[in-house]
């Protein structure tokens, strides 16, 4: 991991800047008339070996709790500004394989000019994301009605033992009658997408368990941060978002469409409860991995 980290950071040197790594494209230094350094701008941070990887991760371990967490007044806003701060999460689809899908989705949020000011990496649980989305599962039940009461006459039309077409009635009434389970099927999907497993499919025991499945959830904080980051997310369905939007850009469908953001500043509050961004996983992250050595 160290080895293949520092080949992509690279190094900065006048000689070199073609943008091969990292540090190449984004990092930076001056120098004064003796040649000796008057600025210098790395870009990132990262350790050269692996021994002082463990020096640094143990370092920051030690200090996580104490300054770990969301930020607070770590940036100056203008006076009379409407600052807000909303919640981001990377959804898993972004996370199938490795790729630098998530930095890309990161960098088109960055478009807003607003601040990240906490992040943590997410294994949902499957009782977390019941709640994080149950107000959309009573939705659900009712918006899709119409939905499978099409599929539905669609698919008894197609079956030659019917012998007769539905009429507009018959698929209302199919829309009542399968409506409520084809949504609660739905919410079971996007609760499964999100965490790795339904209700149905794990114990009580287990519905508090970390998810199998990883999101990155993020703070942003600035002037009107809930309508700038879902002005460059995008609608819930790619088909409908416009070009360069994160979600036309990236997103598949209405449930794997890169990522989340809350659609107010109330319901953000309430997001962020249940994600728990200020929770410490780093130390026992780090604890975790050297204690095992």
């Amino acid at each position: 991991a160290v080895r293949k980290v520092r080949s992509v950071v690279g190094n900065i040197s006048h000689s070199r800047r073609g943008g091969e790594t990292i540090r190449d494209t984004f990092g930076d230094y001056v120098l004064d008339e003796r040649d000796q350094v008057r600025y210098f701008e790395p870009a990132v941070l990262a350790a050269p070996n692996a021994e002082e990887a463990g020096v640094k991760l143990k370092l920051w371990a030690r200090y996580s709790d104490a300054d770990g967490g969301i930020l607070e007044d770590c940036v100056e806003h203008p006076p009379g500004e409407k600052v807000e701060r909303t919640l981001v999460l990377i959804k898993p689809d972004n996370f199938r394989f490795a790729t630098g899908r998530p930095g890309n989705v990161i960098d088109f949020f960055s478009r807003t000019g607003l601040y990240i000011v906490g992040i943590r990496v997410l294994h949902m649980s499957t009782a977390q994301a019941i709640e994080f989305y149950g107000p959309v599962k009573a939705f659900l039940r009712t918006k899709l009605k119409s939905v499978v009461a099409a599929k539905a006459k669609a698919a008894l039309e197609k079956d030659p033992s019917i012998g007769f077409t539905l009429s507009s009635e018959a698929e209302a009434s199919l829309g009542e009658l399968l409506g409520p389970a084809f949504g609660d099927n739905q919410f079971d999907n996007i609760v499964r997408f999100m965490s790795g497993r339904a209700e149905s499919e794990c114990s009580k025991d287990q519905l508090a368990e970390p998810g199998t499945e990883k999101c990155i959830a993020l703070v942003y904080e600035g002037t009107n941060a809930v309508a700038k980051i879902r002005d460059v997310l995008g609608p819930t369905d790619p088909a409908k978002a416009p070009p360069g939007s994160i979600r036309r850009e990236f997103g598949s469908n209405i449930m794997i469409n890169a990522a989340h953001a809350s659609d107010a500043p109330e319901n953000a509050q309430r997001e962020l409860g249940i994600v728990q961004v200020e929770a410490n996983d780093f130390k026992r992250v780090v604890d975790q991995f050297y204690s095992g050595q």
